[in-house]
């Protein structure tokens, strides 16, 4: 189990390790933010300006670290820019960890784009992690090597995340451009932001946390589904429907059914089990601006 008082560092501190930050400082841990510019981080975070793709800049570690998220997002949505973030800097990031005698539990970011099933299956954390896409490979190779390294580490695949300041879906049902792909269904797999960071944060406390867990909310949604509920919330027409090759084939890859119901036996409860609850909220927040 965590020490009451630990020393965090999250490396990639953006919208959900700032978050998360903020969570852990809160409850007493001393947790360093570490980011190319730190600029915008502010107290209690301690910001450490780095950049995980340059091992020089990261000789400068806090000592003692008990606990590494490891929370990097890639700068461009391209193989590079992958390999750069998910596979690249993590090797720097442990190989300045091991030069400097340390030992913390890493836990790793990855998603649930490392599953290649595309029929609308159950999938679950002991489900093949074929991916077909140098997105979900990068961040396998990544999880590979962590997991084959000398940390104790622990993967949390994540769904797409969705959550305050993320409006963008919202807006383009309210403005009538938000369309889906008719046929059967095709399900997504969400997670809100706070259920992000409340899902680390529980994953710290377990003495001994599993290797691999799915950060989904309870719900596989189908994006009609998801855009009509939302029309309707906001009194706005319900969504069209794309007829579109490259829509179909966009979710097609995208349609799998992911459980978390080996995150929920360690423990965690969601705050947002559905897009109804997290959607609902931001909805609030959005329609009374």
């Amino acid at each position: 189990m965590a020490k009451n008082r630990s020393i965090v560092l999250i490396a990639g501190c953006g919208y959900v390790g700032t978050a998360l930050g903020r969570h852990l400082a809160k409850a007493g841990h001393t947790v360093w933010g570490l980011r190319r510019k730190t600029g915008d981080l502010s107290s209690p975070l301690l910001p450490l300006t780095s950049d995980v793709t340059d091992l020089e800049t990261l000789q400068s570690l806090p000592s003692q670290i008990d606990t590494v998220f490891y929370t990097v997002s890639p700068d461009h949505s391209d193989e590079a820019g992958y390999r750069a973030a998910y596979i690249n800097g993590l090797r720097n990031l442990l190989e300045v960890l091991k030069t400097q005698a340390q030992q913390p539990r890493i836990f790793y970011t990855s998603s649930t784009a490392v599953y290649a099933q595309q029929s609308g299956e159950w999938v679950d954390e002991s489900s093949p992690a074929t991916p077909d896409y140098f997105s979900g490979q990068c961040l396998l190779e990544g999880e590979q090597y962590l997991l084959n390294s000398r940390f104790p580490a622990t993967v949390v695949r994540l769904g797409g995340i969705y959550g305050p300041g993320r409006i963008r879906l919202i807006r383009k049902v309210q403005e009538g451009s938000a369309t889906y792909q008719d046929g059967s269904p095709r399900y997504t797999n969400h997670i809100h932001r706070d259920d992000c960071v409340g899902a680390l944060a529980h994953l710290m406390t377990l003495e001994q946390p599993d290797s691999i867990y799915l950060g989904v909310d309870n719900e596989p949604s189908e994006r009609r589904e998801l855009l009509s509920w939302l029309a309707k919330e906001l009194g706005v027409p319900p969504p069209q429907v794309e007829v579109s090759i490259q829509a179909e084939s966009r979710q097609t890859r995208n349609n799998k059914r992911c459980k978390n119901a080996k995150l929920v036996r360690s423990g965690y409860t969601f705050r947002y089990p559905t897009f109804r609850e997290g959607y609902g909220e931001i909805l609030r927040a959005v329609i009374g601006q």
